[in-house]
């Protein structure tokens, strides 16, 4: 499975949690950490409160066994967090009241920064922008570790996973997969299907089969990016590989735009 699919995480969490309301919700974390990664801080600003106020309407079925896809933001987390409402679903509690203390400041943070309407005193920022990306990143990965109800070492991979970001540029048409981008140098698409890889990586043969590139570019492109004065990807075995720390950073640095469709 190369990343983590949508499908596979909202097969992992609904039921017990709704379909739509997941789905609804890893649209906008994808959608997020993809405006993130192109440098463009104004739509992750104003993405985060949508995100913070689908989360709290899970959080509140959740808790309270009512669903309601269209509670307001304020009423579904004073439910959560007020003890003498009737018992609470979620435990142990600080569970919830942690998930409700970092939703507040994000949603709050970002209409007081003025990024929720236009204001000639604000321009969307990397800084502002990075804050609230990491909230959303503890919100996605604590809301898995509590509602996961799959194998606690998937939830890990899945967490880790969820944190990159998609490949666009990559399709799969008939169980084949395709870089539907023509300006990829050899290096370049190697290290792209290394990344839609994921931590399973990919074995020789099926880095030759998906790169559009001939099989002796494979091989010397392989042997220069898992040699010491690189170590941008790792043999994990026999002719297996995947990215490396250095590897994930020269995507993030360098590739972040040709992850896209041209």
């Amino acid at each position: 499975m190369a990343l983590v699919e949508k499908k596979y995480l909202i097969n992992q969490l609904a039921p017990p949690l709704d379909n739509f309301l997941v789905t609804q919700l890893l649209d906008e974390f994808v959608s997020m950490e993809r405006r993130y990664i192109q440098r463009d801080w104004e739509p992750t600003e104003l993405d985060g409160g949508q995100f913070c106020e689908i989360l709290a309407r899970i959080l509140y079925h959740a808790d309270s066994g009512n669903l309601n896809l269209s509670k307001e933001f304020d009423d579904s987390l004073k439910y959560v967090e007020i003890d003498s409402n009737p018992p609470h679903n979620i435990q142990p509690r600080h569970d919830a009241l942690h998930l409700a203390k970092v939703m507040r400041t994000a949603y709050k943070f970002r209409s007081q920064r003025g990024a929720v309407h236009i204001s000639p005193t604000y321009t969307a920022n990397h800084t502002d922008s990075k804050f609230l990306i990491e909230c959303i990143r503890w919100l996605m990965n604590e809301s898995l570790r509590i509602f996961w109800k799959g194998d606690r070492e998937q939830v890990a991979k899945a967490i880790r996973e969820l944190l990159q970001f998609d490949v666009p540029c990559i399709g799969t048409f008939e169980g084949a997969l395709l870089v539907q981008r023509t300006d990829l140098s050899p290096e370049e698409e190697v290290l792209v299907l290394l990344h839609y890889a994921g931590e399973k990586g990919f074995s020789r043969s099926e880095i030759a089969t998906h790169a559009q590139c001939s099989q002796s570019s494979v091989t010397r492109v392989l042997q220069k990016l898992v040699a010491p004065t690189l170590r941008q990807i790792f043999e994990m075995r026999k002719d297996h590989y995947r990215l490396t720390d250095l590897g994930a950073k020269r995507i993030r640095e360098e590739l972040s735009e040709k992850l896209l469709l041209q």
